[in-house]
């Protein structure tokens, strides 16, 4: 593992929580968004991670010592995927999208779920934030001490 590899994989975790922070934001604003350029009600979106390259413990567990030091790993970002959920049917005569029965179908959108990703999103942000710093602290500490 290199000594640049920690800020490689908190950098990846750090734009891969933003990404998911804005599908989040995205979906809240679309809480209540009732027709859209596809047709229907807005989807809820969910992020998909995955593994960016293998770790090194498993490359050590697997018997490729020569391969451990050139993958740092980290996280990357596979996919934005649509909920399959199935949207929300209220009785609403009176609405433009209403069908001819007189029910609008609306996103299927928990706030309270929402809000709780958000703030795992949030807080894992935080954390890999703090990583980088400490990180960058102990490189600068190291340099002092080859001065």
């Amino acid at each position: 593992m290199g000594i640049f590899s920690t800020l490689e994989v908190s950098g990846s975790a750090l734009a891969a929580e933003r990404a998911r922070a804005e599908v989040i934001a995205a979906n809240m604003a679309n809480s209540e968004t009732t027709r859209t350029a596809q047709g229907g009600p807005f989807r809820r979106k969910v992020v998909v991670f995955s593994s960016a390259g293998a770790s090194t413990f498993r490359l050590l567990l697997a018997g490729y010592n020569h391969l451990a030091g050139r993958s740092p790993g980290g996280v990357r970002l596979v996919q934005v995927a649509e909920d399959s959920a199935p949207p929300i049917v209220r009785y609403e005569p009176g609405h433009p999208d209403a069908n001819e029965s007189g029910f609008v179908a609306y996103p299927n959108i928990n706030p309270i779920q929402e809000m709780a990703d958000l703030m795992g999103a949030v807080r894992a942000y935080q954390l890999n934030a703090s990583a980088v710093n400490a990180s960058k602290m102990m490189l600068q500490q190291s340099l002092e001490l080859l001065k």
